[in-house]
């Protein structure tokens, strides 16, 4: 059979505003053009519904729909929150019907392969928000209707998440009834309904966020003969995805489906939890969030927050969000923070991040030595000789509760270089956290500069060099103040040098002196 033909002058989009009407692909039935993006905006009196229905539909096909495509929106906005669904290949899409009285309709190409396209109907509804013909195969990530006297279900997890499984109702509107007898969502904590019921629901009061104790969690939609209200809209994430404690020496995270746009109202934590004496430092490898408000110029909506700690009522080390290049962030503790917010609107990808723990140290100098000092109990468990510098024949010594490396610029692999036209001596100091064959080892450059007796020393190799581009500079001033304990070591050294440079004066002046006893005679 024909299919039906579209009205003529075919448009590419446009703005569809009649009680009824249809529209098609560019050229149908035809094949359509190349790379072409085409948006219909149906828009029917307020209080209405939009009822959408495709009577033909031929795309090219790919398994996610990378390359040709049409989506559904439930409203004008195309924010990913909204998408009702993105489809190809020769499958029609279900008839919807919106919850608003706006629809969109987004069709695009790429530049290879067209087919004939798709046709589609819509008329105004009567305003009682969209519905699927079947149970959609996925949990609903939009409110909406499912069908009546039906049984849904729907088995999450298991794929790889190996944790517990986190639901969250974002909106939730079941016809009620005492005991919930007639339409309910039910959740239970396993595969089967033989599982233990964790919960069943049903009226107008968003369920609690529910966590299973296993990796498989099942929700059963059941509706009777004459369905009443919206639907429902719900997330889930596994544990690891939102709530995570870290307690290695470096690691890396990210947020919920990155690099793909994480779920709404999410309240995730992650934890860095360090041995005493480190420090956490977070780098902030990508990061898109919805922006800050127009109102106040305040991250009101999404935002990540970081704490210096392992709760939020500690203090506010910085609150992002928005795209931006942030600096990296430093723990005043052993303890960091982390907290993904997101409200029920607009999503963006989220972020990825990797952190390192900073071993503290003490770093100083003379004119002819580098003094470093490291807490014997952030490195509890190395041995000496996995702490050395420049070579394994220059470890450290252990002294009062530290790790102590004293050396001799003219040892340990020392070297002079020039820098911003200064003269500097450098060597590089190893922290072996090795475990068997799982090479991990710390590489901190240290600086000298002799003429001011100024140390300084860097991180070059924590995290994964290829994903982290800026080096880590250690000295600030607490690390100074923490110095101050060793200042009457450094402080003896700088003694003899004083001594030595009078005593090469005085001989100076002795030799002018001669000379010129001489040349007087």
């Amino acid at each position: 059979s024909h299919p039906p033909l579209c009205p003529p002058g075919i448009k590419c989009g446009g703005v569809l505003s009649a009680p009824s009407g249809n529209f098609c692909s560019p050229n149908f039935p035809g094949p359509y053009p190349y790379e072409t993006e085409c948006t219909w905006l149906i828009v029917v009196a307020e209080g209405s519904s939009v009822l959408l229905s495709f009577s033909h539909f031929e795309l090219e096909y790919h398994a996610t729909c990378a390359y040709d495509y049409l989506q559904v929106y439930n409203g004008a906005s195309r924010d990913p929150g909204n998408l009702l669904g993105t489809f190809c290949g020769h499958s029609p899409p279900p008839t919807f019907s919106s919850a608003w009285h706006v629809m969109a309709v987004v069709f695009r190409s790429d530049r290879h392969v067209a087919k004939r396209g798709f046709t589609a109907a819509y008329r105004k509804g009567s305003g009682e928000g969209w519905r699927w013909s079947i149970c959609p195969s996925v949990l609903p990530h939009h409110p909406h209707h499912l069908p009546n006297d039906a049984e849904c279900r729907w088995s999450i997890g298991g794929a790889g998440s190996g944790g517990p499984i986190t639901l969250v109702f974002a909106d939730f509107h079941v016809e009620g009834g005492q005991g919930c007898g007639f339409d309910y969502v039910a959740l239970f904590d396993g595969l089967t309904t033989a599982a233990p019921r964790l919960g069943r629901y049903c009226g107008s009061t968003r369920p609690p966020r529910t966590i299973s104790t296993s990796p498989h969690l099942l929700v059963l939609f059941k509706s009777d003969f004459n369905i009443g209200g919206r639907g429902f809209k719900a997330h889930f994430y596994s544990a690891g995805e939102c709530q995570e404690v870290f307690t290695n020496i470096k690691g890396n995270f990210s947020s919920p489906r990155y690099p793909n746009f994480y779920p709404n109202n999410l309240n995730c934590q992650w934890s860095i939890q360090l041995p005493p004496g480190y420090r956490v430092k977070v780098f902030f490898l990508d990061m898109e969030l919805e922006g800050r408000s127009s109102l106040t110029g305040s991250c009101d909506y999404d935002h990540l927050s970081a704490f210096d700690g392992s709760t939020e009522n500690r203090s506010l080390l910085g609150r992002w969000c928005g795209r931006e290049n942030l600096a990296p962030v430093t723990s005043r503790s052993n303890q960091l923070l982390l907290v993904l917010h997101t409200d029920r609107n607009t999503a963006k990808r989220g972020f990825s991040i990797s952190y390192v723990g900073v071993v503290p140290m003490n770093v100083s100098c003379t004119r002819t030595d580098f003094h470093i000092q490291i807490p014997v109990r952030s490195l509890a468990r190395l041995e000496r000789n996995r702490v050395y510098l420049g070579t394994p024949s220059c470890v450290a010594q252990v002294v009062g509760g530290n790790f102590k490396i004293h050396t001799r610029f003219d040892t340990c692999g020392t070297e002079s270089q020039k820098r911003n036209n200064t003269s500097v001596l450098i060597s590089t100091l190893y922290i072996d956290f090795s475990v068997g064959d799982q090479e991990d080892i710390h590489q901190y450059e240290v600086q000298c500069e002799p003429k001011r007796k100024e140390a300084s020393v860097t991180l070059i190799v924590g995290p994964d060099p290829s994903r982290l581009s800026q080096a880590e500079n250690l000295v600030d001033a607490e690390q100074q103040e923490r110095g101050a304990t060793d200042a009457h070591e450094i402080k003896s050294q700088d003694t003899s040098d004083i001594i030595f440079i009078s005593i090469c004066i005085l001989a100076g002046l002795l030799m002018v002196i001669a000379v010129v006893g001489l040349v007087l005679l």
